[in-house]
């Protein structure tokens, strides 16, 4: 077979990038597309408005919603360590075990799949001129040729790119013609232009209320930016898509809810964002992580992940900071004395955007201007739902209803 890739950071994914992957095809260098959502790009590393599992479940989605024949979606930077360059990228997703196994996950019958295959790596006329100047690129060109979309308006002389390219590097180019629209995500971004964005695109946008004030993580450090970026990575091993997006808007909510309320926006973001790290692990040992942290004061196997994932943020992420830690304990129950930060990451864990098991309009408006007030009407429907279940209410949730005057 004869494969396109296309890498980009894809902040977010939009008409222009479909147009590449559409004329691509159409020009019939390529059988097939393969999209590679970057992980840590060398270029805009911990730059990108959105982690990596957002940007990656957004294109795979929406290309899976849109049914793009012979088009498919890799996460295979994710297991790149380091900054993803693209010589990386190509040698792991070129490899003959990869990329076989690969093909036939996304439908390929095994005998196509099994075939010697050629790869080229698609760019825009654009980026050529710089290609001479990327990490290792004489390597690049020995896994691939260029597949060069000729933008319309742009002014690169691609000939002249080319016999550069060749001449210093060696290596194949073919151009082919970009028909569609011209647009950038950050101009998308910038200008507030997300009809420039497929519908998919859109529903996943607006469900996870991203790209909007929250997500800019202002006032966040770009310690604790760096931090939340590659602790997403690290849970994509773990958690699948439902549970890892709703964890990173708990912890993109909980920094909006500390600067609302005065606590500490890192711990609040980071705490928020790994709450669920141990959600999806096999129960005996979010029984044997949960003891280690909070003795037996857990046994429903409910609430294992809660102590569970504390002691799995102290060994696996190498997070120290107890306040952090005790937000993950108790963000299931909650407790007596609750720190503001504690009450932050309870309330976001049921408020998040993504959460509509019910109507969350009011607490969410009580959300942004009394803490106490908002986690009353939360506690109440928890309790509600027990009750109404015939379930016991833990001991730490009766001691913070007292607290809270319930």
């Amino acid at each position: 077979m004869r494969i396109g890739i296309y890498g980009g950071s894809f902040d977010p994914f939009h008409n222009g990038h479909l147009a590449m992957i559409r004329s691509a095809l159409k020009s019939g260098i390529v059988d097939c597309v393969i999209t590679v959502p970057s992980v840590c790009n060398s270029f805009k590393r911990y730059t990108s408005i959105l982690p990596a599992p957002y940007r990656y479940y957004m294109v795979r989605d929406c290309i899976e919603t849109l049914g793009i024949k012979n088009v498919y979606t890799s996460d295979v930077e994710f297991g790149i360590e380091g900054v993803s360059y693209t010589v990386l990228t190509l040698k792991a997703l070129t490899e003959p075990g990869y990329i076989k196994a690969f093909l036939e996950g996304s439908g390929v019958k095994s005998k196509k799949a099994s075939e010697d295959h050629k790869f080229y790596w698609l760019m825009g006329s654009d980026t050529l001129a710089t290609f001479e100047t990327w990490y290792k690129p004489g390597e690049i060109l020995d896994m691939a040729t260029l597949l060069v979309a000729a933008r319309p308006g742009d002014d690169t002389d691609i000939e002249v790119c080319s016999r550069s390219i060749r001449k210093n590097l060696g290596g194949d180019i073919e151009v082919f013609r970009l028909d569609g629209v011209e647009c950038s995500s950050s101009g998308i971004v910038r200008d507030d232009r997300f009809d420039m964005c497929p519908e998919p695109v859109l529903d996943f946008i607006k469900t996870h209320a991203l790209y909007s004030e929250n997500t800019r993580l202002e006032g966040v450090s770009d310690e604790a930016k760096k931090q939340f970026f590659d602790y997403s990575v690290l849970m994509y091993k773990y958690l699948g898509e439902k549970r890892l997006l709703h964890t990173l808007n708990v912890g993109i909510l909980s920094a909006h809810l500390a600067e609302v309320f005065g606590a500490d926006k890192d711990k609040a973001l980071i705490a928020g964002a790994i709450h669920d790290c141990a959600k999806e692990l096999d129960i005996d040992e979010q029984r044997r992580l949960a003891r280690e942290y909070s003795g037996d004061v857990f046994t429903d196997k409910k609430l294992l992940h809660s102590p569970g994932g504390a002691t799995f943020a102290r060994d696996k992420m190498g997070i120290e900071d107890k306040e952090i830690l005790d937000a993950v304990c108790y963000h299931t129950t909650g407790r007596g004395n609750m720190s503001v930060l504690e009450k932050i990451v309870y309330l976001a864990d049921k408020i998040e955007p993504s959460r509509t098991y019910t109507d969350l309009t009011d607490i969410r408006i009580a959300a942004e201007s009394d803490l106490d007030q908002a986690m009353r009407m939360t506690v109440s429907s928890v309790r509600d739902k027990f009750i109404k279940h015939g379930r016991d209410i833990h001991p730490m949730t009766l001691d913070l209803m007292r607290d809270l005057g319930m």
